[in-house]
């Protein structure tokens, strides 16, 4: 176990130094030494899950590998870990600091110590040499140590280097809502004075879960700074949107009114609201300045126009997962933990055998359980009884209120007194960058490489995106689930697809759509996809209706449709799955559209829009897939995604090379990783069924091998490696590219009419390139056809015949060139796809004879026929076979001509009876 030890009473640096160590050193784990100060305190209240912290009492010690210590190079500042520091067997104690004046006590085996003004610009320099990515959540921890320890670029130590990091860690999608929320810029004595007056005199009201605050300061003269106490006002009293208005005397004897607007509410443009009185701004923050008027009056005005743009928040039933996976009181701790691993959760809920709601048990109560040695002890030991619950109609902010007030990571959503959901801290911060990222949507804001941010269609950009009929479809579709209280997402390729469209021209006619009914939080059972699919069915007679019971999941398809042409719907109930072992088949269960994203494969696949309302038209992006569609990238979900399913291998080299998208760096080692863990060969050998490496295989291979991007698609698989998943021995070599290159001639120049499988030709000439023995098991393994499988069997003996003959041939002539007949009579036995093979793995003197069959010598006839061999006399019988083959041999090797030489051929050679 490698632990990173941040000190004690914990600062932003420290931990956001930490947090960008885990993505250095994959796997390790950050210990807070002892205590934190409240800002960090509250900020983990809501953010800790996500990032990888653990207690320092669930640490064995006998399983620590090695420390790491940051922010500071002291042990007295690392509290009761630094006893870890002499345990015998840690092989590494590494330090990251930035205080070059301070003298450490710790025996460290490497020291970093850089002059700047936080820890964290270190770790992110390295972090931008390796080239590895951030989640927003992590670079917005970074990013607050940067501001924090540098006063915000403010303080004389912050360097040219601090805001190179800060600006990276921006582009990695750092919540600049969060770093504000945290930093504290401080005040001058002059405003920290009229501070204390306005928290005195300080007024609010509730407005549909918001807070809305005002306040009526009167001075001598005009104050600098107002912004700065407006903004440590909204900091102090947690108050959602401030109206600040200061009033001061002027020298004719009117007054001047001063109003400085902040605002943390999504859907509030205070520019729009202080321009009518000649103000102006930013949606979040803008100012008014006046003289003469009735400062109660500009109040009122503005104070109506933030009430009314106030949008109505989302409620519990927005943001829970729903069915709820509950476990009962007797289960055991090794059996929770097992759940928990299987279903990604950090935590279960606990009911008794009516399904009525007992308690709760997060994962690290079950890691300290485990740690103590208690995994066969029933989890109702340790479980937490006195619950915090919600209902289905309570507000976002009063959620959050209360996660961060008690310090609580999930939230039971009761009604009736069942329990019909859970929202967790993720669902929480989830919304969160989701509404933010809604807030940002109307600005022409620049991507990571300078080009236009790609933002989530309006739902009106997706109207005029999609084809009319489409469009029509889908609307028909959100109808008949909102009729049966369900919300219909659409999911997947579709949805990325219409966020890279780059004009809205109304002519966009998607093949292949998913779509997603969620609705465990009414009434939706597992078959509920199913059903909306024959509903669709009845508006839509002539599509054909495929189910799939086992996946919970229906399709409708079209062929040749005067509208919709060749359009396939696959419509599934949302579920989450389940690999039992590498290269399986997953085992699926009905769940929300939370874990149904969660499951998929690249982040840029992972999006949905909802098509019914309310908040018809939202985007939901939980993983960053816009960020990667900006960045062009191919990130993947999960590090284990690979070894559970390596047809996502190919995937994601189709979607690289397709899109002109590259690999996300640590996507590429997860990659790497699988196919060198050797996982694949053992799962084979293991179980007798493996789908990922068979049909599914088969099924990427195709769409590859068949595109008209196959060429550089194979050579990325090639230089992955990726070509073991089709035998461990085959590689993607000179040779092979040759093979390839000849089979690409031969395809073009034998079988224009494309009467070939083409793509099939290509996998035969794959495995055609490992040994003899392996080739008939590799073709069946992906479940090729007979003839296919015969070729594969039989053409090392026919590659050695052609190979051995006819260098023979020729060997035993005087001249230079085999006679023609020779040739055709060996090579008329084989089929052209099997010539084609042979013809790619052979030498040139062998291959230009084949070449020389095909194009040339297989379409000659003899110059008599049957009929010609009846009227000149001779009587039918098994001797014309005979005949006619001379006839041939003669024609090919120019021996005949013509007509007369045909029939003087066969008078010497076949004389005629009389």
């Amino acid at each position: 176990m490698d632990l990173i030890l941040c000190h004690t009473t914990a600062d932003f640096d420290s931990l956001g130094a930490a947090v960008g160590l885990t993505r250095l050193l994959p796997g390790s784990k950050i210990v807070l030494s002892g205590g934190a100060h409240p800002p960090v305190r509250d900020f983990l209240a809501l953010h800790r899950d996500e990032y990888e912290l653990i207690e320092r009492r669930s640490v064995n010690p006998k399983e620590i590998r090695s420390l790491i210590v940051v922010d500071t190079q002291q042990r007295d500042r690392i509290g009761k870990t630094a006893q870890w520091l002499d345990l015998p067997h840690i092989n590494k104690i590494i330090i990251y600091d930035h205080h070059q004046e301070q003298l450490g006590d710790i025996p460290a085996t490497e020291i970093n110590i850089s002059p700047v003004g936080a820890t964290t610009t270190v770790i992110v320099e390295q972090l931008q040499k390796q080239q590895i990515s951030l989640t927003a959540a992590e670079a917005s921890v970074m990013a607050l140590g940067i501001h924090v320890d540098t006063g915000s670029l403010t303080f004389d130590y912050a360097t040219p280097r601090d805001a190179l990091a800060l600006a990276w860690l921006m582009q990695q999608g750092a919540s600049l809502s969060v770093v504000s929320q945290y930093v504290d810029p401080g005040l001058s004595p002059q405003l920290q004075q009229l501070l204390k007056v306005s928290l005195e005199n300080i007024q609010h009201i509730y407005v549909r879960g918001n807070k809305i605050a005002w306040v009526h300061l009167k001075t001598d003269a005009f104050v600098p700074g107002l912004s700065s106490l407006a903004s440590q006002l909204v900091e102090l009293t947690e108050i959602d949107a401030l109206v600040l208005l200061n009033e001061y005397p002027l020298a004719e004897g009117e007054s001047r009114l001063i109003v400085i607007g902040r605002s943390q509410i999504q859907g509030i443009n205070l520019n729009e609201l202080f321009q009518p009185l000649g103000g102006g701004g930013h949606s979040q923050a803008a100012s008014l300045n006046l003289r003469g008027v009735d400062s109660q009056e500009i109040l009122n005005q503005l104070f109506e126009g933030i009430k009314a743009t106030i949008p109505h928040p989302p409620i519990a039933r927005d943001l829970m997962s729903s069915p709820v996976r509950t476990i009962r009181p007797e289960t055991t701790i090794a059996e929770a933990q097992r759940t928990l691993l299987r279903y990604g959760h950090s935590g279960l809920c606990v009911a008794d055998a009516q399904g009525q709601l007992l308690g709760i048990i997060s994962r690290r109560d079950l890691d300290i359980a485990l740690h103590h040695g208690f995994s066969h002890a029933p989890v109702k030991g340790y479980m937490t009884i006195n619950m915090r619950t919600i209902t289905p109609e309570t507000t976002l902010p009063e959620i959050e209120s209360v996660m961060v007030t008690y310090d609580i990571g999930r939230l039971p959503v009761l009604e009736n007194g069942q329990l019909v959901g859970i929202v967790t801290r993720t669902d929480v911060l989830r919304e969160l960058h989701q509404e933010e990222e809604r807030g940002r949507g109307g600005e022409d804001q620049r991507g990571r490489r300078g080009e236009k941010n790609i933002k989530s269609p309006t739902l009106e950009e997706l109207h005029s995106r999609l084809a009319p009929q489409l469009w029509q479809l889908l609307t028909k579709a959100s109808r008949e689930a909102e009729k049966r209280g369900w919300h219909l997402y659409l999911v997947g390729g579709a949805v990325r697809d219409l966020l890279l469209a780059e004009e809205a021209s109304g002519t966009l006619l998607i093949k292949d759509i998913d779509l997603v009914v969620d609705g465990f939080h009414k009434t939706a059972d597992v078959g509920a996809g199913v059903e909306l699919a024959k509903a669709l069915q009845q508006l839509y007679p002539t599509a054909r209706l495929e189910i799939h019971g086992a996946f919970q999941t229906a399709a409708l398809l079209w062929h040749k449709d005067p509208e919709l042409d060749s359009l396939w719907v696959d419509i599934a109930t949302a579920r989450t799955e389940f690999y039992p072992y590498p290269a399986a088949n997953p085992e699926v269960e009905a769940s929300s559209i939370r874990q149904d994203l969660y499951r998929r494969d690249f982040t840029i696949n992972a999006m949905a829009l909802r098509l019914t309302p309310p908040r018809a038209g939202a985007l939901l992006d939980f993983f960053g897939g816009l960020l990667d569609l900006q960045a062009k990238q191919i990130r993947v979900l999960h590090a284990n995604s690979f070894i559970e399913d390596p047809t996502r291998i190919y995937r994601g080299v189709r979607f690289a090379v397709r899109l002109g998208f590259h690999l996300e760096s640590q996507t590429e080692e997860h990659i790497r990783y699988a196919i060198t863990s050797g996982v694949y060969d053992r799962t084979t050998r293991q179980n007798s069924k493996t789908p990922a490496l068979q049909t599914r295989l088969k099924t990427e291979l195709k769409h590859i091998l068949e595109a008209p991007y196959w060429k550089p698609a194979l050579q990325l698989l090639g230089d992955l490696g990726a070509l073991q998943c089709i035998h461990p021995t085959l590689k993607l070599d000179e040779e092979l590219l040759g093979q390839l290159r000849l089979l690409e001639r031969c395809l073009r120049r034998f079988d224009s009419q494309q009467t070939l499988i083409h793509w099939q030709m290509r996998l035969e000439a794959l495995i055609a390139h490992i040994g003899a023995k392996y080739r008939g098991r590799v073709a069946r393994n992906l479940l090729l056809p007979e003839d296919s499988i015969n070729r594969l069997e039989c053409i090392a003996q026919y590659h050695e015949n052609v190979n051995k003959i006819i260098p023979s041939l020729q060997a035993h002539r005087e001249v230079d060139e085999v006679r023609p007949s020779q040739v055709v009579q060996l090579l008329r036995q084989y089929d052209v796809p099997m010539l084609i093979l042979i013809a790619v793995q052979c030498p040139r003197v062998v291959r230009r004879k084949i070449w020389q069959y095909l194009t040339v010598w297989r379409n000659v006839q003899p110059i008599l026929n049957g009929n010609d061999l009846r009227k000149l006399g001779y009587k039918p019988g098994p001797q014309y076979r005979q005949i006619l083959d001379d006839l041939l041999a003669a024609t090919l090797d120019g021996v005949i001509r013509n007509r007369d030489e045909a029939e003087e051929f066969l008078a010497k050679h076949y004389p005629r009876q009389i």
